[in-house]
């Protein structure tokens, strides 16, 4: 507590207090009055005493009253203050990171106490500073008020800006841990669109196409933003607050911190022989010492092989600092030591692999697991029905299958009438459609891949004749045939007008200014990919994507990839914070989804099986199961169809959980140990309200004197 002007005060005091008190001595000058009794003047006769010179001070609540009045107003001109550390907005943005990271548990500032992790850590500093916002006061300063966002890689607003401190209390209290890897985007971009904004327009032309019209959009009021996090956000420097606003770093976890964790995990079958199965598992230790670990494989729950590997320290591989126009710096960070674990084995059947880490003092179990969904050993069968084309038979030659056979279209419609022909497991089609069935639907039951080719109106297609030349626009790239190529050096010298209605069940994956370029159509029974222009036509051919693009889509159709979330090797995975999107065979019943928790949520199946589920938020085997039909990979659960997905983190970067102290943002470098600021809370108002008060106790308890 200090003083503003104590000097000033003293003489005050110097002056006032003798003289209320020698009031109370002075006698008060009377005219004599003749009365008959001095009964009913005994009040008169009192303050004839209390007024007599030279005599003691009588007890006197007045006279008390009075001089702590005094003394209130006395101090008020003192203005005694004391130094606060507060922010100069009145608006509090509270943003809680409840990424992966956020699980470590050295919450409490000792790496070596599991008790608490980093978001308990974090809820608890941010109930700290709701506990220190201003309530307002009756001098006219309104009330802080905050709003809370809980933040990973998605973010959502828990509690809107609110003065009211046990509604934040509660919503920060509310707030669960994820295994989604952080990122401050979208959590900035909800606490903008809550941001209230001034508009200033100047006057605006009555045509609303004249030049010289100008409209200014001002920032709303100052903001400060609460980051609570340990600092391992990747897309920290896209974080712009406006000019006026500030950022708190609160920053939680011990700079001691050990890590083991698995960054990376894959599995491949060998080229010729299928059944040998290689598991890969990559290691990372974000602490300073290295670390001996267990690696442990197990096979459907039973442990099957266990390594030990040992696993380097973090270190710095360069001296580098970066400073802001401040002179604040954020010093390297150390680089994690790596390391992996190879599992060589022999399993031509499907399993669910499982890997687990364990590694002395380990603070994030989040990343010590990891699954694996393991499709059976197969080899593609595949026939190609074409009249002649030597770009097929170059581009499939070097791919993995079982076996290739090459039909004319007279062959194959042999075979078919046969009934030999559901021998392959997947049929390339060269200029031709698909033998019709007795229904008359252009698509037959089978896996179709169809170069070249429109399908008729029964698939949903309308062919409107020849467009020219054009090349692609726009592709899925998410879509496992088409991930990971690239199409913008494709042209195409003669392709196809072609519309597609809105009721029409194809899926178009690949788009030219004409129409649709490749689609998909998916059945029940069938399943095709349809390019929809001759290839040698085009200069595709000769481009390595068309390589690319007929092994995937072979083992697309095949089977390997019965599940859009299957990966290269047909491998069911996702990673936290992605939406689960499958496609389950068409006419399912009942569709739901079991969590690594055992929660079980039912699901909407779209016309075409399509279901969807998230955003994935634990790591750990998400299991769809449902009624009706069961695609070859599927799994039978209690008599039900199913399919397990693995959800895994496998992010190098949240798996260093070293806590930052500094984070650069994209205007400044801001520092956890000097972002409070100083401010002064003065105290005099609130004096001059107590002073207030006792003179209107002492004007009370004087009139009752009086009038009693």
């Amino acid at each position: 507590m200090t003083w503003a002007t104590p000097t000033l005060a003293i003489i005050a005091a110097a002056i006032a207090i003798p003289s209320l008190v020698i009031l109370y001595f002075l006698k008060l000058r009377r005219r004599s009055v003749e009365i008959s009794t001095t009964l009913l003047w005994r009040k008169a006769i009192q303050d004839l005493q209390a007024n007599a010179p030279f005599q003691k001070l009588r007890r006197n609540i007045l006279l008390l009253l009075q001089l702590l009045a005094l003394a209130a107003a006395l101090f008020a001109i003192a203005q005694p203050e004391r130094t606060v550390e507060h922010t100069s907005s009145s608006r509090h943005v509270i943003m809680i990171d409840r990424s992966a990271s956020m699980a470590a548990r050295d919450g409490s500032g000792d790496a070596s106490d599991p008790s608490m992790t980093r978001l308990d850590a974090a809820k608890q500093a941010a109930i700290d500073v709701i506990d220190a916002l201003d309530e307002g006061d009756l001098f006219g300063d309104d009330a802080h008020e905050a709003m809370v966002i809980a933040f990973d890689t998605t973010a959502e607003v828990v509690e809107r800006f609110t003065p009211d401190k046990a509604r934040l209390k509660r919503a920060v209290e509310s707030i669960q841990q994820t295994d989604i890897p952080g990122s401050i985007q979208e959590a900035f971009q909800l606490a903008q669109a809550h941001r209230p904004r001034a508009r200033a327009t100047d006057e605006t032309p009555t045509d609303p196409n004249a030049e010289g019209e100008s409209q200014t959009t001002l920032a709303g009021p100052a903001q400060t933003f609460h980051l609570f996090t340990d600092g391992r956000i990747p897309d920290l420097d896209n974080f712009l607050p406006g000019q006026a606003d500030s950022v708190v770093y609160h920053t939680t976890g011990s700079e001691d911190v050990a890590n083991v964790g698995i960054t990376g995990l894959r599995a491949e079958r060998a080229y010729d022989t299928p059944e040998d199965l290689t598991i890969f598992i990559g290691l990372q230790n974000s602490g300073k010492l290295a670390a001996n670990a267990d690696v442990e494989l197990l096979l459907d729950g039973v442990p099957a092989a266990i390594r030990e590997v040992t696993v380097p320290g973090a270190a710095i591989t360069a001296a580098a600092e970066s400073d802001d126009e401040s002179g604040t710096s954020v010093a390297q960070r150390p680089e994690p030591g790596r390391n992996g674990v190879v599992f060589d084995l022999q399993l031509p059947e499907s399993t669910l692999a499982t890997v687990r880490v364990r590694a002395g003092d380990d603070a994030l179990p989040t990343d010590d697991e990891g699954h694996l969904v393991i499709p059976p050993a197969t080899q593609t069968t595949v026939a190609v029905v074409t009249s002649g084309n030597l770009f097929l038979a170059g581009a499939l030659e070097g791919l993995p299958l079982a076996d290739l056979v090459t039909l004319s279209p007279a062959q194959f419609r042999a075979m078919v009438d046969q009934g030999t022909a559901d021998r392959f497991d997947v049929v390339l089609l060269d200029g031709i459609l698909p033998p019709n069935t007795p229904e008359g639907r252009a698509l037959a039951p089978g896996r179709w891949l169809i170069l070249g080719a429109v399908p008729g109106s029964a698939e949903g297609l309308i062919d409107n004749g020849e467009a020219g030349f054009t090349q692609f626009i726009d592709w899925k790239r998410d879509h496992p045939v088409l991930r990971g190529l690239t199409l913008d050096p494709v042209r195409i010298g003669t392709a196809r007008t072609i519309e597609v209605p809105e009721t029409s069940a194809a899926r178009v994956l690949a788009e030219t200014p004409a129409g649709p370029g490749i689609a998909e159509f998916v059945t029940a029974e069938s399943r095709a990919i349809a390019v929809l222009f001759d290839i040698a036509e085009s200069n595709w051919p000769f481009d390595v994507s068309f390589v690319v693009f007929l092994a995937s889509a072979i083992d697309y159709l095949d089977g390997a990839a019965e599940t859009e979330l299957a990966g290269d090797s047909g491998q069911r995975a996702i990673r936290p914070g992605q939406i689960l999107t499958d496609r389950l065979p068409a006419g399912v019943d009942a569709p739901s989804i079991e969590t690594p928790d055992g929660a079980r949520t039912p699901l909407a199946p779209a016309p075409d099986g399509r279901v969807s589920f998230g955003p994935i938020r634990r790591v750990g085997v998400h299991t769809l199961t449902w009624t009706g039909d069961a695609a070859p990979t599927d799994d039978l659960m209690e008599g039900r169809p199913a399919r397990r997905v693995a959800a895994n983190l496998l992010d190098p970067f949240e798996s260093d959980i070293t806590p930052s102290e500094s984070v650069a943002l994209a205007s400044e470098i801001v520092s956890a140990a000097s972002q409070r600021e100083s401010g002064v809370e003065r105290y005099w108002r609130y004096l001059l309200l107590v002073a207030l008060a006792i003179i209107m106790l002492e004007w009370y308890i004087y009139n009752r004197k009086v009038y009693v």
